[in-house]
């Protein structure tokens, strides 16, 4: 007793290890048990990734997670197959590739469906239509997404009969395949068997040359007979499947075939047959190093021993299966393809850590530079803003002083003008004091209505002078005579001068030039257009510049200097304000039988008022 409780637990223990946990076998929809990995199918994907993860390239790492995933699926591994699926759609998400992310998105959701993981499923496939480029594909997704979140059969056969219809116009076999195959499976659920195996012929047809989706489909028909309670056609179709399979060569599958065999003789009553046919089946599994097959045949045997109360017979099924474990694990060259995936696997999860911490080093020095940049660029935004604020200052301040220095009016020409009228009226020349207050007052007028300008046209520049000379003409009776000469290629009315800097000059020619003469003299204004400039000559008859200073007192050498730097200063305030070249000088005529002084100011050609 105590011998066959030692050897029941063994095989217990062994039968453990073949299912998977050790050696990390594949689970299939239902729970059962997994089916081995093939190195020479998953291995060189695997190794791809690899490749691309070392490479550092996400497009490339992207296509072989989704590759590696693809191979997991076809073999049944949906758990492995999900797992990649979810890395590929990450990397595509982050390449925001919306044609990758739609059809890899519909992949993972269909591996999620087979695991019955229907929240998850539902999910990706919504997610699958928001990245659709076509209303078909965008339809496709959303109705599985609706088949899978109702819970009403005719809403899940409405929204699949919608998908077939969609499919049936495109060239996608292997949707169509599969909705076929939803379609069937629903009315299997709904006990309409015969209707399910014409359905599971359509999708045969939109398999095509795919051998083994058409096995598995084969097999769901041979299924659904059973479940009709038509063993017959059951055993007629697995008896074609398994004698096919053996034709191929694929005895992974010869050998399902005659398992599933013996389970339709056993629900026959034909036990004899079905013990036989697994006999011969674990058999064939033991030689073939297939540990998965070995391990179904055994455990259906030894069911059917103790349910027939046969322990000896099961406990010489268990005794025989220990002797040659060491063999079966030796020949079953899954477990050794499993092992080697398993290194590879380990290599892909390292070098995914690498990658994840090379990336975050990226990041944050991307993210650290950002920043700096960011701060520099607000630094240099500050910085440009105070410097344009300081030139703007500087530039209102020039303009104040420049404003200032032009509203400074000379005091003698105010003060004489306000004589001049005190005069006429102790004259009791009512008429001359009249006539002279009213053109200083117009003067003025136009002089403080063009005060907070810096440039006026021409025309009303000449215009100024002429009512300024009238008026000194005026008080200065028989003094002096003036002649304003305009060259005709000069466009009065659109070439702009400097406002009020002609004026001083005259001033200065009238009062300490002119007014002095015992004869009437001549002050000439000419304005000219030389060498693509505007130059302005005043010419006068006076007295001349050394004779004028030895006459003047000395509150007159102060006001004159005076004058002459606001002069010079606003000249200079003018050609840096708006980078002209205005030029000014003054000389004393040297010919012996003349005297006076010749004034030139020379102006940019303006088109444009820039004051």
């Amino acid at each position: 007793m105590i011998h066959r409780f030692l050897v029941f637990s063994c095989v217990s223990a062994c039968v453990c290890l073949l299912s998977g946990g050790a050696f990390g076998q594949q689970e299939d929809t239902k729970g059962g048990a997994e089916k081995p990995l093939d190195k020479n199918y998953v291995g060189p994907a695997g190794e791809k990734v690899i490749e691309s993860l070392e490479n550092n390239e996400d497009r490339e790492l992207a296509e072989s997670y989704e590759a590696l995933a693809k191979k997991f699926q076809g073999s049944g591994n949906y758990k492995k197959a999900e797992e990649y699926f979810k890395k590929a759609l990450a990397s595509f998400k982050k390449l925001k590739s919306k044609d990758d992310i739609a059809r890899v998105a519909r992949s993972l959701a269909k591996v999620q469906e087979k695991q019955l993981k229907t929240t998850e499923a539902v999910y990706f496939y919504n997610t699958a239509s928001d990245a659709s480029a076509t209303k078909t594909e965008k339809k496709i997704n959303y109705s599985d997404a609706n088949r899978l979140y109702s819970n009403s059969s005719a809403t899940k056969t409405e929204q699949v009969n919608s998908n077939i219809s969609l499919l049936e116009k495109t060239e996608n076999k292997a949707d169509l395949q599969d909705a076929y195959q939803q379609k069937a499976d629903l009315l299997l659920f709904q006990n309409n068997f015969y209707g399910a195996i014409d359905v599971y012929f359509q999708a045969i047809d939109a398999a095509g040359d795919n051998e083994t989706v058409v096995a598995t489909l084969k097999g769901k028909i041979a299924d659904a007979y059973v479940l009709a309670g038509d063993y017959t056609k059951a055993l007629a179709f697995r008896n074609a499947l398994s004698d096919e399979a053996k034709r191929n060569g694929d005895y992974k599958l010869y050998i399902d075939q005659e398992q599933q065999l013996a389970a339709i003789f056993f629900m026959t009553g034909a036990n004899d047959k079905a013990i036989d046919l697994l006999k011969d089946t674990y058999k064939l599994a033991f030689e073939k190093g297939y540990s998965q097959e070995v391990k179904k045949c055994l455990e259906r045997l030894v069911e059917y021993y103790k349910g027939a109360g046969d322990y000896a017979e099961s406990l010489a099924l268990y005794e025989r299966f220990l002797d040659h474990f060491d063999e079966l694990i030796l020949a079953d060259s899954s477990l050794i393809d499993l092992n080697s995936f398993q290194v590879i696997e380990g290599k892909i999860k390292q070098l995914e850590k690498e990658k994840a911490l090379k990336d975050e080093l990226i990041s944050s020095t991307n993210q650290f530079n950002y920043v700096l940049i960011g701060s520099l660029v607000v630094l240099l935004i500050l910085l440009g803003l105070f410097v344009r604020s300081l030139l703007s200052i500087t530039t209102r301040n020039k303009k104040i002083a420049l404003q200032s220095l032009r509203r400074e009016m000379n005091p003698h020409f105010i003060f004489n003008s306000l004589n001049s009228v005190n005069q006429f009226i102790s004259q009791n020349n009512e008429l001359e004091a009249n006539k002279y207050l009213t053109s200083y007052s117009n003067l003025m007028r136009n002089i403080m209505e063009n005060s907070s300008k810096d440039f006026i046209p021409l025309s009303k520049e000449v215009e100024l002078l002429k009512k300024y000379l009238d008026l000194e003409q005026m008080r200065f009776k028989d003094k002096f005579d003036y002649t304003i000469a305009v060259d005709e290629q000069l466009d009065q009315d659109a070439l702009y001068v400097p406002n009020m800097l002609i004026q001083p000059n005259l001033e200065n020619a009238i009062w300490h030039g002119l007014r002095y003469l015992d004869t009437v003299g001549l002050l000439q204004l000419t304005i000219a257009l030389k060498d693509g400039k505007i130059l302005v000559t005043i010419n006068d008859n006076g007295i001349g510049l050394q004779k004028s200073e030895e006459l003047k007192t000395r509150n007159q050498k102060a006001h004159d200097s005076l004058g002459l730097k606001n002069t010079q200063q606003r000249i200079a305030l003018l050609n840096k304000l708006y980078r002209t070249t205005i030029t000014f000088g003054i000389r004393e005529k040297t010919e012996a039988d003349a005297s006076g002084t010749v004034v030139e100011l020379v102006f940019p050609l303006l088109d444009k008022p820039v004051g």
